[in-house]
């Protein structure tokens, strides 16, 4: 799994900054730096870097839609996480 700084660098990248990572449990949080609210969760497979995704709901943890929790590389689950506006309502 990439350290947070990685994720954090990568996220600065694609969203203009303002994404905290914390390690949470067997994965890592992604909060949003001006309001402190979680957007995503990547937490790793056991397989290469393959993670699920799921969003907070705003009292949960679950999946971003009807499909259940997205599960893919980390590079595209920063991705899908920073083009996806559910993960930032909010924000």
């Amino acid at each position: 799994m990439a350290s947070s700084r990685w994720c954090r660098e990568a996220f600065h990248q694609a969203r203009g900054g303002g994404v905290a990572v914390h390690k949470a449990g067997h994965g890592y949080a992604l909060l949003s730096e001006r309001t402190g609210a979680p957007l995503a969760r990547l937490t790793p497979t056991g397989e290469a870097d393959t993670v699920q995704v799921p969003w907070w709901n705003g009292a949960r943890w679950g999946a971003a839609g009807p499909f259940g929790i997205a599960t893919t590389p980390l590079d595209q689950a920063l991705d899908y996480i920073a083009s996806t506006p559910l993960f930032w309502i909010n924000d």
